[in-house]
This record gives C-alpha cells, structure tokens and sequence, in this order.
C-alpha cells in the first residue's frame, strides 16, 4: 500500500499520526463498548450483560488452558483488555479509513510492525517481570540453562524468536487481507461498471473473512501470551 502519513516531532521524537490516532480510537472504542454492555448489572442478565459475561469467560478460558493450576487468575483482565484491543485494532480499518489531502489518519493500527512489536513488548516484559517475582533474578538467569546448560544460546535466541513471531504474525495477516480488498477496489476502478459490479460481491466476501480473520488473530496473539507467560513461571 502506498499510503503517505503525517509525523509529528516532540522533545526530539517522531510520532506517527495515523498510528497514534488509531490506536486512541480503538482503545476508545473498547471503552464505549464495555461501558455501554456493563452500565446495568443484574442478577438476572439482560442481553447486553451476556454479551459481556460471554465475552469475560471467553478471555479467563484462554489464561485457565494456559495455566489450569489457578495462578492466572491474575492475567485475566489483562487478557481481557488485549483481546478486545486487538480485534477492534483489526477491524478498524475494515470499517472506515480515514485520509486528507493525500496522507492516511485513521487505518488498523495492527498494519504497522510497530504497534503490534509495541503489544508483544508488553506481553513479553510481564512474563519476565513476573518470571522474576517468583524465582528471583538468580533463579530467573539460571532458567535459561535449564534443563541443561548447553541449551542456554538456544534458549536465549527463542525469546528474541518468540517476539519476531508474536509480533509479525498479526502484523502480516492484517496488512495482507488490507491490501488485497486495496487491490480489489483498484480492479473495481480499473474499467468501469462491469468491473465495479463484479467486484462488489469479492469485497463483500474479503471483508467478511477478514472480520474472522481479525477475530482469529486476536485470539492467537492473546493466546500465545498467556503461553509465554505461563512458561516463564514454570520450572523445568
């Protein structure tokens, strides 16, 4: 995609609008969402509070496979908040883009390698955070030669794997499936009414799989960090 954007210096550092405008309006989305689905709390649910019990148990069923024994308890927010970050990150863009005079403002925010390193760094830091909580940094540092030291540069080189991995799977699937409905409205475009018609049913289709696919990304990312997390705490 050949999208321009704007950049903004401040204090010596460059930031890029479109990402942080996206970013503010998916965690403003999120907060709408789970407002509006929490604002009457009952006894007995009404459909918006399933919705949101659905939602709830959903996240917690992710840590508890990760972690069965109950030390998760404590991730399930966190896993909670991720998940919706990221699928309303992933469907943002499917929904409305925004650009003025040439430069894109509002787009997926998980289209660009930066935030979605930006959330592996998060979950990766808790599971070393954490890691060093139980063990101490000693017993933390010794982990990495477990269960036997001629492992440690194989260990160590997984933690920089499982970071390229984490990020650039959601980075990856999420530009793809954009740049293609990019190219189907290019092709739409290309000739006149006839490819304009032909191509409205294909994009109907692509943005329906790329709602399930934003959902199955959300998914794996968030599941993958419960794992990370998981291992980091446990002894071999």
């Amino acid at each position: 995609m050949d999208d321009k954007y704007k950049f903004i210096d401040f204090l010596g550092l460059r930031f890029n609008v479109a990402n942080d405008l996206s970013v503010l309006i998916s965690a403003i989305l999120v907060f709408i969402l789970v407002f509006a689905l929490s604002r009457k709390i009952t006894m007995r649910p009404g459909k918006a509070q399933n919705v949101l019990e659905w939602m709830i148990d959903f996240t917690n069923s992710i840590v508890k496979s990760a972690m069965p024994d109950g030390s998760g308890r404590r991730f399930n927010l966190y896993a909670f908040v991720l998940f919706l970050f990221i699928f309303v990150s992933n469907q943002l863009g499917l929904i409305f883009q925004v650009k003025v005079g040439g430069f894109t403002y509002v787009k997926s925010p998980t289209t660009n390698p930066l935030i979605t390193m930006g959330l592996a760094t998060i979950s990766l830091l808790l599971s070393h955070y954490y890691a060093v909580k139980k063990f101490g940094f000693g017993g933390y540092l010794s982990n990495y030669a477990r269960p036997v030291k001629f492992l440690l540069p194989i260990n160590l080189l997984e933690e920089f794997t499982n970071f390229l991995t984490l990020s650039l799977r959601l980075y990856g699937n999420i530009f793809a499936g954009e740049v293609l409905l990019a190219l189907i409205g290019t092709v739409a475009k290309s000739v006149g009414a006839v490819t304009f018609v032909a191509a409205i049913p294909l994009a109907m289709v692509w943005q329906g799989f790329s709602v399930f696919i934003g959902a199955i990304q959300a998914y794996v990312f968030t599941t993958l960090s419960m794992v990370y997390i998981s291992r980091k705490l446990e002894q071999e």
